[in-house]
């Protein structure tokens, strides 16, 4: 059966081809040195059957470790004149009687493994000289593989950190006011996620680490329920934030099924591009049908918002804060959220603006027809119980003609 190899062990294989021709020996190969395991990645061999890729052993068994803590030179052309050598199992089996063997070093130092060629008998040709090509052969094999090293710690360091979060059921989460602008008057709450302080991560940096490790649709529900869980204890509706991939997951649909959507305002990102949006319509028509209401957040952020617009025809559109902030200061903020403010109103949809932090931000807003408002000037983000000196007005309005149409 012939080896799948990724790109990288392909050029590796190539390096050790190099090797093992060169210095006229059965066998070549990268190790992997994992704690006190020696992992053979790739193996370029003229007897696989003794061998093999992904074979395992005790670093302290093998002839590398011997080399790498001196107990053996780097360079044997006999194998058997070196009692240390062999007292070692690959002296019996396969029965190895010459060897060489070089470290493979990354650019910070740290020691990835060895890089080796041996023969099935004994070479007087194997010489130092043989070393040091087998160095320069080593070093282009570290630059070959360290980005997938790099890759695959950054993976396990995520993945270290994101296991406990899953393990206790999410993402802490807090809610942050939505209100009138015209009144005050609070109409619904945001649900937003909160990783530990200590990470130093914005919670949109959290998710999409864990998609680039396969945990990002699961995160992202168990997001959604631990804030489907303030449906009881709050009032007005509840907004969600929900990435159109995982929207489109069989658990996300399994999920909401189970929820009073007629409550809950699914906030769409629109920094996820969307690779089917006839997929896209089919999963929000049902929900919508029963009641649920959409949004596309972070309107203005991007270009991809207005095209989930047109396609969806939500019923909200959220403003980014980049249009939001300082406002009242700025006419060409002032003339683009108008613009945006009767695009939406258009097609009947609210328009609430996200990152209102004063006074004079809000009045602003509510000049230029803003519906609804949300931002430090009106809460912080907190726990539910700080909602309860502002019950809602209201909750959201009837969906309009055409989001209704959308549905169907």
């Amino acid at each position: 059966m012939a080896i799948r190899r990724s790109e990288a062990d392909q050029q590796v294989a190539e390096l050790l081809r190099t090797a093992k021709s060169s210095l006229r020996l059965s066998v070549a190969f990268l190790s992997r040195l994992d704690g006190e395991t020696q992992h053979l990645e790739v193996v370029e061999s003229s007897v696989p059957f003794l061998f093999k890729e992904g074979t395992t052993q005790r670093r302290a068994t093998t002839f590398c470790q011997a080399v790498l803590d001196g107990r053996l030179p780097a360079v044997m052309p006999d194998v058997t004149a070196f009692p240390a050598a062999m007292r070692l199992p690959a002296a019996r089996l396969p029965r190895i009687r010459s060897f060489v063997s070089v470290p493979v070093v990354l650019s910070d130092g740290s020691l990835y493994g060895t890089f080796c060629a041996a023969g099935l008998t004994s070479d007087k040709e194997l010489t130092v000289r043989d070393k040091a090509l087998m160095e320069v052969l080593a070093h282009a094999a570290s630059v070959v593989i360290e980005p997938g090293v790099v890759d695959r710690a950054r993976r396990d360091e995520i993945e270290q950190r994101l296991l406990p979060v899953i393990a206790a059921g999410g993402p802490t989460v807090v809610l942050q006011p939505i209100v009138e602008l015209a009144t005050g008057d609070r109409v619904g709450a945001e649900a937003l996620s909160r990783f530990p302080a200590e990470w130093g991560q914005a919670p949109d940096i959290c998710f999409a680490a864990a998609h680039t490790i396969g945990f990002g649709d699961r995160l992202e529900l168990l997001a959604i329920e631990r804030a489907a869980e303030h449906l009881a204890s709050v009032t007005g509706y509840l907004a969600m934030n929900v990435s159109p991939g995982t929207l489109m997951t069989p658990e996300c649909g399994e999920l909401l099924a189970r929820l009073p959507v007629e409550r809950v305002l699914l906030e769409l990102s629109e920094h996820d591009p969307v690779e089917d949006y006839d997929a896209l319509r089919s999963t929000l028509a049902p929900l919508r049908q029963r009641g649920m209401r959409l949004a596309i957040d972070d309107v203005g952020a991007g270009f991809s918002s207005l095209r989930h617009i047109v396609v969806t025809t939500p019923d909200v559109i959220k403003l980014d804060r980049s249009l939001v902030d300082g406002v009242s200061g700025d006419p060409v903020l002032r003339t683009l959220v108008r613009s945006l403010v009767d695009f939406a109103h258009g097609f009947d949809a609210t328009v609430v603006a996200e990152g209102v932090e004063t006074a004079a931000d809000a009045a602003t807003l509510l000049a230029l027809d803003v519906d609804h408002g949300q931002g430090w000037h009106f809460g912080r983000p907190g726990p539910a119980t700080d909602l309860a000196d502002c019950p809602p007005r209201a909750t959201l309005p009837a969906s309009s003609p055409r989001a209704a149409a959308a549905t169907g």
